[in-house]
């Protein structure tokens, strides 16, 4: 099978939060308006279209009381036969249980870390998480950081009390990226409003990559376009924000963007699979590599 490309952002709800749909994930879809796809079976979807994805859940027991489960990523990875990528997560305010969580996941095969600032409550250069950043750098694993505003809780009163402070770019991506040099950051969602700054990132800083979830692509900012057509085409990844925003939808957009051809293929799988560690040749080849 050839495949067509990577989503390297995914959600799985596991445990309590299977559970637990708060208010916060309803006004989250109420904003996308991209169609439930909450019961749909990740491994059928993303093989239907010839797809890996990168899927996770997400650990923030302490700021909302609802535990995850990573074992259930792990078994959904397992039956995947190749077409899910399984990143851990854990609340970073567990101190070391939750370091010894992430070596345990990582033992059972998944290979990344996702945390989420706004919802788990915390400042990624905070010296208190210090030793989670190099558990990840030992460990050789990429950290995929929500970054910029959110959709979760959007236009409830008060935001659902969740802080937006937590999704700025700089100084925490930055800082964390110049103190783990080794460690590679995956900021997602490209950290719009924010966006001109995680862009001044990117370039300064060779460890850290932009996801394109959460958008349609038709609303990329145009500098965010200017930059992936260029300077900062080896940097970003496709990426759709499963099951909140269809993964269809993302890249029915993507092909009516006005990319460069050489950069598409980048774009949806190439930079991926140089952080994943994936043998990118059995992907498709652009139109351009194929002529």
């Amino acid at each position: 099978m050839v495949l067509r490309g990577i989503d390297m952002h995914a959600h799985f709800r596991t445990g309590e939060r299977r559970e637990q749909l708060g208010q916060t994930h309803v006004d989250a879809e109420n904003m996308f308006k991209s169609g439930d796809l909450r019961q749909v079976d990740p491994v059928a979807f993303y093989r239907e279209r010839d797809l890996m994805a990168v899927i996770f859940d997400v650990d923030a027991e302490t700021a909302s009381g609802e535990r995850i489960s990573n074992d259930e990523v792990i078994e959904l990875v397992g039956r995947s036969e190749g077409s899910l990528i399984g990143f851990a997560s854990v609340d970073p305010w567990k101190g070391r249980a939750a370091i010894r969580e992430l070596e345990r996941c990582v033992e059972r095969g998944l290979r990344g870390l996702k945390v989420q600032p706004i919802t788990q409550a915390f400042w990624l250069n905070d010296e208190r998480f210090r030793p989670l950043w190099d558990a990840c750098q030992s460990l050789g694993l990429p950290v995929l950081i929500h970054t910029g505003t959110t959709a979760i809780g959007a236009g409830s009163p008060g935001g659902r009390g969740l802080r937006l402070k937590y999704g700025q770019p700089v100084p925490a991506v930055d800082d964390l990226a110049a103190d783990y040099p080794k460690l590679n950051l995956i900021a997602a969602h490209f950290a719009w409003p924010w966006h001109l700054d995680l862009l001044a990132v990117a370039r300064h800083k060779g460890n850290v990559f932009i996801d394109l979830s959460g958008w349609s692509p038709k609303y990329f900012p145009p500098a965010l376009v200017r930059q992936a057509n260029s300077l900062l085409q080896d940097k970003v990844l496709f990426g759709s924000d499963f099951p909140l925003f269809n993964p269809d939808r993302w890249l029915e957009e993507f092909d009516r963007l006005d990319l460069k051809e050489e950069v598409r293929p980048k774009v949806m799988y190439e930079n991926a699979c140089r952080i994943l560690g994936i043998d990118p040749n059995g992907f498709a080849l652009s139109a351009a590599e194929a002529s």
